[in-house]
Formats: structure tokens, C-alpha cells, sequence
């Protein structure tokens, strides 16, 4: 294939989509030289980094649908619970071990926020692993189905030199 650039045929080949190198050419303007790539879905990112860091509104958009599907309602984010979810993953990583929901629970209730649910894992380097795992559990699954959730945070934690390197929070509460 050929690519125009400014009407005139050259040898090049080329490396984006056809439709587009042929609008481009109608215009007179240059071809492609790089593919054109769709940017990768956020559930689908490695979090396998000490710099990557879950999306969280594409984490309350997955939960949200899954639990409109069970006839529950979506879920807001809410920054107290991201920050509350960010130490648990951290101090998780820090200890190279998942801790216990329970223990999450009540450190919560202490500070004044009551009625919570957790979801505390690790292992999972995608948003879309670490949800599928939990849907897949029925402990973590009654977690996401929470009746009356209403806010969510969630965060992770990379611990490079540990078993499971990716640490998840998920916090639901009222």
C-alpha cells in the first residue's frame, strides 16, 4: 500500500488504518507513520508498577454496573474511603500479607465510620482480575453486593519483592 503525501504517490508503506490514510489523502495532507492504537481500557492495566495506581471511577463504574444488574443501586465515590483503602493496601504491601477484613472493619468503626464492608486481597495485577476474583468468591462477592452501600474506595499498593506484589482495598460503606 501507498500512502499520499501532499498528492503525490510515494513508497511508503503504511501503517494506519486505510479509511483514515485515505481522508488524510483527500486533504492533501501527509500519510501515516505510526499505528493509531486505541489507548488500553483502564481495568485491563498492568498495576504491576510502583508508580500505577487503580482507576478508581473505572473501579465505581465496574461495581456500579455489576450491582445495578443485581438490582442494587450504583455507588459514589468517596475520598475518606480511597484514603482509608490506600493505607490498608499500603500497610498490606508493607507487611507483604492480606489482612482481615474484620480487623479493617472495626479500625473503621473506631474512627467513626460504621456499617463498612471490605474487600482485602492481593495478587490480582488488573482491575479486571481483581474484579472477576471477587465476583467469583462468594465472601467478596456479598462484599461488592452490600444492600446498602452507597460509597466506595479503593486503592492498591506494589510491594516488588513480595509473593503477590499488587495489594487491593475495596471499602463499601452506608
Amino acid at each position: 500500500m501507498f500512502s499520499f503525501n501532499r498528492g503525490l504517490a510515494k513508497a511508503r508503506p503504511m501503517t494506519c488504518p486505510v479509511l483514515f490514510a485515505g481522508a488524510l489523502a483527500l486533504m492533501g495532507v501527509a500519510g501515516c507513520t505510526e499505528p493509531v492504537r486505541p489507548s488500553q481500557p483502564a481495568f485491563y492495566r498492568d498495576l504491576g508498577s510502583a508508580s500505577a495506581r487503580v482507576d478508581a471511577n473505572e473501579a465505581r463504574a465496574m461495581i456500579s454496573a455489576y450491582r445495578l444488574n443485581a438490582g442494587l443501586n450504583t455507588l459514589v465515590l468517596d475520598p475518606d474511603l480511597v484514603v482509608a483503602a490506600q493505607q490498608e493496601a499500603s500497610a498490606m504491601a508493607a507487611a507483604d500479607k492480606p489482612a482481615q477484613a474484620e480487623a479493617v472493619k472495626a479500625r473503621l468503626a473506631r474512627g467513626g465510620e460504621m456499617g463498612t464492608e471490605a474487600n482485602l486481597s492481593a495478587g490480582y495485577r488488573r482491575l479486571a482480575e481483581a474484579f472477576s476474583g471477587w465476583r467469583d468468591s462468594p465472601q467478596h462477592d456479598r462484599v461488592m453486593k452490600t444492600p446498602g452501600a452507597k460509597r466506595m474506595g479503593i486503592a492498591t499498593a506494589y510491594a516488588p519483592g513480595s509473593k503477590y506484589q499488587v495489594y487491593w482495598a475495596l471499602i463499601l460503606a452506608p
